[in-house]
Order: structure tokens, then C-alpha cells, then sequence
């Protein structure tokens, strides 16, 4: 993610063919959860589609270096994400099936995923300081290959079938006022990250940083994240999970505000990475207590699908798009302004319509 849009401008793509592209990671995601992960459910073999995912993503990515041009890049990469995006949901599952009663340890394996990204665009902007852009997609498949080869070494499952949940009142919940809040709010949260996720680095670029800076500046955020994930257990003992959400959201519109228009002093970038800590760690991990308080477990599932679908997929694809425009029509700052406007309205939804989740599961 933040030497993609790098690369696509190294290609001499409009920033509107870049947002397009970039769009089409997230806009997979809106069906692939929940195809992949009813195909898991039914077939009990979620290891295997795991394996399937990982080698026909890789080989999907490949035709990257046919140099297709817009259209079959569009292709390559819509083809290529659907399988991909199959990939961590599905190990989700299985990493909380294999802990059984130990799902406190759940963090310390998720953990690694924040680690390897980190490790990854340090190692990447370092090799992308000597070697040119164009050689990206090289760098990237020995990780693709380490991805599949990895699959392997994860034991199958004996394939159990997931019993169908009742039916419910699925429909009751999703048109809930305080649910059809927390969708808005998340969708807005992710129209918002179009922009970051599409073109800060090459905002960054822009303001004389170097590809391993940049790469570092990414993980920072990242850093913060893990440092809030750490710490959350006591945030949440000392503020409600509306006051976290809206706190998150205020923190997040200032975060847009400074990238926007102070990104050359280094101080004041360094403290609006920081803030990714609000941004994703905080509002991930409020959005989780919601799902689970709104749907219950008859329908964690498919809470947790219309929540990637409707927010990352569908919010964060649109984010991508509409940052292109702001971007080809004004400028990169006029990008993260328009994701500062996002998050004023997704603030004021919040605060007039979003009630708290109910104290215990719901059973529906």
C-alpha cells in the first residue's frame, strides 16, 4: 500500500486512473469476505481455501508484469484482490479455532501481522532508495511466495461443517437507528482513509521525503497502533465506548487537517501519524465492541461481513475515487481536506444518533 500509488505514477497514470486502481483493492473487499467466508463455513476446509487464495492471488499478480495498461491492470488487480482479500478473514477463523479457550492470546498473533508490516516497508523504501520504482512488483513476489509456502506449513482442518445459524432478526438489527449510525460512521471513517491510503505518499513526495522516509513514516502510524491496542483495556475502563468513538473521530479530523497543510514541518507529521492510533486503532477496536453488542452471536458473522463490506469495501473504495478527483482537479492537500470534511459529518452523526451498544450480546 505505500508504494503502490508510487509505482502506478512511475507508470504515467492520471492521478484519476491511480485513484481507480487503488479503488479496486478496497472495492473487493465489499463481496470477497463473505463469499470466502461462507465457502469456509460450508466446507469446513478454510485451510485449504487459504492455500487456493494464496497461490491464485500470486499468479493473478503476476500479470502485473505483462504491462497491461489501465484496463488489464483494472483486471489484474480486481482478480488479484478478490483472492486476496480471501486470505485474512478466513485465517482469522482458524487462528481462533486452533486458541480454543485461549482467545486472550489472540493479540500476541495479530500482533505479528503490525510487526511484518513494518519490517516490510522499512526493508521495501530502503531497496527502493537504490533500485527505480518500476521494480516494485519484483520486490514484491518473493513475500507473495513466502505467503503460499507458509499456507502449507499450516495443519488442515478435519473439516467440520458449521451448523446454519437461525434466522433471526437480521433485518431488525441492521435498521436499528444507532446501527445505521455506526455503518455511517465507519463508512465515512474509511471514505476519509481514501485519500491517506491512495496518496499520501505521493503527497509526501511531493514535500521533498525520500521512499525509506516515507516507508517510516507509514510504520509509525502503525507503531501507534500497537501502542494502542496495548493500552485500550485501559482506556476503555475509564471512558465509554461512545466517548471513545467520538474523541477518535474529532482526533481523526484533526489528523487530515494537519497532513493537508503541515506536512514539511516534520514535528507536526510525526504527531498526525501518531494520531493513527485514533484513527484505526481506537475506532477498530470500538467498532468490535459494537458488532458483537448489535448482532450477537447468531449473527457475529455476518455482522463482521457487513462491516468490511459497507466500510472498508464500499467506503473506502468511494474515498479512493472521490480523492482522485480533489486530487486531479486541485491538489493532494485538497484530498485530505475533503477527508477532514468526512469526518466533521461522521462526528456530528455520531453525537446526535450513536447510543451505545447493549451491555451483553445480543441473543437475537
Amino acid at each position: 500500500m505505500p508504494y503502490w500509488s508510487l509505482y502506478l505514477q512511475g507508470q504515467g497514470f492520471s492521478y484519476l486512473q491511480i485513484a481507480t486502481l487503488m479503488a479496486t483493492i478496497q472495492l473487493t473487499k465489499i463481496v470477497a469476505p463473505s463469499v470466502w467466508g461462507w465457502l469456509g463455513d460450508r466446507s469446513g476446509q478454510r485451510v485449504r481455501l487459504v492455500r487456493f487464495g494464496a497461490i491464485t492471488g500470486s499468479l493473478f499478480f503476476a500479470g502485473v508484469f505483462l504491462e497491461p495498461g489501465f484496463w488489464g491492470l483494472l483486471l489484474v488487480m480486481l482478480a488479484f484482490t478478490f483472492f486476496w482479500n480471501a486470505i485474512l478473514p478466513l485465517y482469522e477463523v482458524i487462528t481462533l479455532r486452533t486458541l480454543g479457550k485461549r482467545k486472550e492470546k489472540y493479540g500476541k498473533v495479530r500482533l505479528w501481522g503490525s510487526v511484518g508490516f513494518i519490517g516490510a516497508v522499512g526493508l521495501i523504501g530502503g531497496l527502493l532508495e537504490w533500485v527505480p520504482i518500476q521494480s516494485l512488483p519484483w520486490l514484491l513476489m518473493p513475500v507473495f511466495a513466502g505467503i503460499a509456502v507458509s499456507a502449507f506449513l499450516v495443519p488442515s482442518e478435519k473439516g467440520e461443517r458449521k451448523p446454519l445459524a437461525p434466522k433471526g432478526s437480521l433485518k431488525a438489527i441492521v435498521t436499528h437507528p444507532s446501527v445505521v449510525a455506526f455503518f455511517l460512521m465507519n463508512f465515512l471513517l474509511q471514505v476519509s482513509h481514501g485519500a491517506y491510503y491512495t496518496f499520501f505518499s505521493i503527497h509526501l513526495e511531493q514535500h521533498g521525503y525520500g521512499k525509506l522516509a516515507i516507508g517510516l513514516l507509514w510504520s509509525l502510524g502503525v507503531i501507534a497502533e500497537i501502542g494502542l491496542f496495548l493500552v485500550m483495556h485501559r482506556v476503555s475502563r475509564r471512558f465509554t465506548v461512545r466517548q471513545i468513538a467520538i474523541g477518535a473521530l474529532i482526533l481523526t479530523m484533526i489528523r487530515w487537517v494537519l497532513i493537508a497543510e503541515l506536512t514539511a514541518v516534520l514535528p507536526i507529521l510525526l504527531f498526525a501519524q501518531l494520531l493513527h492510533a485514533a484513527s484505526y486503532g481506537a475506532l477498530h477496536a470500538v467498532s468490535v465492541q459494537y458488532i458483537q453488542g448489535f448482532f450477537g452471536k447468531h449473527h457475529h458473522g455476518q455482522g463482521q461481513a457487513l462491516y468490511s463490506g459497507l466500510t472498508f469495501g464500499a467506503g473506502g473504495a468511494l474515498g479512493a475515487w472521490l480523492s482522485g478527483f480533489l486530487v486531479d482537479g486541485f491538489s493532494t492537500s485538497a484530498a485530505f481536506w475533503g477527508s477532514a470534511v468526512a469526518m466533521a459529518i461522521a462526528t456530528l452523526i455520531t453525537w446526535r444518533k450513536l447510543q451505545p451498544p447493549p451491555e451483553e450480546p445480543a441473543e437475537a
